[in-house]
């Protein structure tokens, strides 16, 4: 789902903002968490990343991980974007490799699409305002906390986008791939959201497999691993395209 929205996300309006299908949305989650394979090349856009958001949400704990909630929503307190900065890389050392990794390929996605805001309309803040709810929360918190934090876990996101390459490494934007997708001679209708050009050859895709349980596994271990900096590796993204 990364590789694929890394790729179609930049030219699509409204990415991760504009509501999508819930028939298909749920069609889509039924299918992945079936483990069957699936064409992603053929599904709108939209649905994709509301599928994606909603698998974040379901985490436990969160990709961040609610032990260190506090922390996270406490960098931007920094005096200065050199000092947020080595916070953040501190607090993503603290985290399971997996959790690491997922934010260094999801950030990598989210700064590939902002940078594109001529265009889909997202900006580092408004993605930061549709997506910080998703991946930033305290489990059981009352809707008094999750609104007094709101602005703080937006900012948070914001700057995390803002500076990936930064925080993640410069390699960040190569690690999904540069190659397009289409809908390898399917009749369903294409997304005119993800219409990418006549100046663009997009080349057919794998299908693509979502193991959401494998994934939920992987994301709580591996706390002896070694730090996710410098690595060139994709265990996240692979198992969310094998």
């Amino acid at each position: 789902m990364l590789c694929f929205l890394k790729q179609k996300g930049p030219l699509t309006e409204g990415i991760f903002r504009k509501s999508a299908n819930m028939k298909l949305c749920r069609a889509l989650k039924e299918t992945l968490n079936a483990g069957d394979k699936v064409n992603l090349d053929c599904e709108s856009v939209l649905v994709v990343a509301c599928v994606l958001k909603d698998f974040l949400r379901n985490i436990p704990g969160s990709v961040f991980t609610s032990d260190l909630y506090a922390k996270w929503v406490s960098i931007t307190d920094g005096e200065n974007e050199e000092e947020k900065i080595a916070a953040t890389q501190r607090l993503l050392d603290e985290l399971p490799r997996a959790n690491a990794e997922l934010l260094r390929y999801l950030f990598g996605v989210l700064h590939n699409i902002q940078q594109h805001s001529s265009v889909n309309q997202m900006t580092a803040y408004n993605l930061a305002t549709c997506i910080a709810p998703s991946i930033l929360c305290l489990p059981n918190a009352c809707s008094a906390e999750l609104e007094s934090d709101i602005t703080r876990k937006i900012s948070l996101v914001q700057f995390l986008i803002e500076n990936c390459l930064q925080i993640f490494g410069e390699d960040i934007a190569s690690l999904l791939g540069e190659s397009s997708m289409h809908c390898d001679g399917s009749e369903k209708a294409a997304d005119p959201s993800t219409d990418f050009g006549e100046d663009i050859q997009p080349v057919e895709s794998k299908p693509v497999r979502v193991i959401v349980t494998y994934i939920k596994a992987q994301l709580q271990n591996d706390a002896e691993a070694p730090t996710w900096r410098g690595s060139t590796q994709l265990p996240v993204c692979n198992a969310f395209s094998h």
